[in-house]
């Protein structure tokens, strides 16, 4: 079908996938979700919090990139029905579901997306709680605290939106915070000795914690900062910092390339590889390797491992469109064994996860039509 190095597949197929994952997590009903005790939370789009916030983003760059402007509506309208409950909290996860209003305020011209968004990205960088080496610390909107902690998840749920206002706005500052963020994760996260990221790190006590390389949050990275970097890097005027980021943004995808399991997903430890495997960490990994091979950021080969996802990843979308094989929430956890038995079943943030690999799979397509 293509010449460019994404993988030959049916057009077609990817794009009957997509619509069913998005058509079950914005408008399934809750008899569809299946009986277990974190079914509510796990599939309930109408809260305002980062589960719902990766889905969010995914429908909007799905209905944006496949040009359907009801898709573009329907995220709009979410906006419009949940944005009361963002008034009573702001904290790390609930800043992802803002990342939309820099897209709606293109689409749309109200200024209301592009004030509120301003608003939003002067408390992160003005009243965000940080750690001692000026990161981010990850706030959560549960009753819990993570003083002085680092969690790769911070990139997508807040900096990804600091990015894009800064692009919507033109303001370097904002571009330049949002950079120095990813290093500053990257700096934390990375291990020097495998190229793979810890899922967090505690300032306080200078250690990983677990010391898990959990999958998922080595995606969040990895489809995070090429997102972070279309955004900024024209209106970053610090090269050595970008070229920073370039190299450990590279060397971490050659260590994740070779992770990757045989039948194309990575396991949730990366490291373990007897652990079970992972579509939602996998699905973003991928689209991460072919948004970074699109933009230059690795080499063009690596665009195979991705190729090798897909299929694996459509294999593991049910008839009525929920992906499974995605593990449920996961905070830093007590060990790295723990990892290996958190319970698996449908999200908001898988779907949203499987969702944009397959957007992303699908204008790699259309490009070599």
């Amino acid at each position: 079908m293509n010449g460019n190095g994404y993988g030959l597949w049916n057009r077609n197929q990817l794009d009957e996938a997509a619509r069913s994952v998005y058509r079950y997590m914005m408008h399934s009903k809750p008899e569809r979700w299946g009986g277990h005790a974190w079914t509510d939370w796990a599939m309930n789009a109408d809260r305002w919090d980062w589960n719902a916030g990766v889905g969010v983003i995914a429908a909007a760059e799905f209905g944006l990139k496949t040009e359907n402007e009801e898709v573009v509506r329907e995220a709009e309208a979410w906006v419009k029905r949940n944005i009361g409950q963002s008034e009573s909290i702001l904290v790390i996860n609930s800043i992802a579901p803002f990342a939309v209003f820099p897209l709606l305020h293109r689409i749309t011209g109200r200024s209301f997306y592009a004030e509120k968004a301003g608003e939003v990205a002067r408390w992160l960088i003005d009243e965000a709680p940080r750690t001692k080496n000026g990161a981010f610390e990850h706030t959560v909107t549960e009753k819990a605290s993570f003083s002085e902690q680092i969690w790769a998840d911070t990139i997508f749920m807040a900096v990804l939106f600091l990015a894009r206002t800064a692009r919507m706005k033109g303001d370097g500052r904002i571009a330049l915070e949002s950079l120095r963020q990813v290093r500053l994760h990257l700096e934390a996260l990375q291990d020097e000795e495998t190229g793979l990221l810890f899922h967090g790190w505690d300032c306080e006590a200078g250690n990983w914690m677990s010391g898990a390389r959990w999958n998922r949050a080595n995606a969040w990275i990895a489809v995070g900062v090429p997102m972070i970097l279309e955004e900024t890097e024209a209106l970053c005027g610090d090269d050595g910092l970008l070229a920073d980021i370039k190299r450990r943004y590279a060397r971490l995808a050659e260590a994740l390339v070779r992770r990757q399991g045989a039948g194309g997903l990575w396991p949730t430890v990366l490291d373990r590889p007897g652990f079970y495997a992972e579509t939602s960490g996998s699905a973003g990994i991928a689209c991460g390797l072919y948004r970074a091979a699109r933009m230059g950021l690795v080499p063009e080969a690596l665009l195979a491992h991705a190729d090798r996802a897909v299929p694996a990843v459509l294999a593991a979308i049910g008839p009525d469109g929920d992906v499974g094989g995605v593990s449920g929430g996961t905070p830093v956890l007590e060990s790295v064994e723990a990892y290996g038995e958190v319970p698996i079943f449908p999200t908001l943030y898988g779907q949203g996860l499987t969702l944009l690999l397959l957007t992303e799979a699908l204008a790699a397509a259309g490009d070599g039509e």
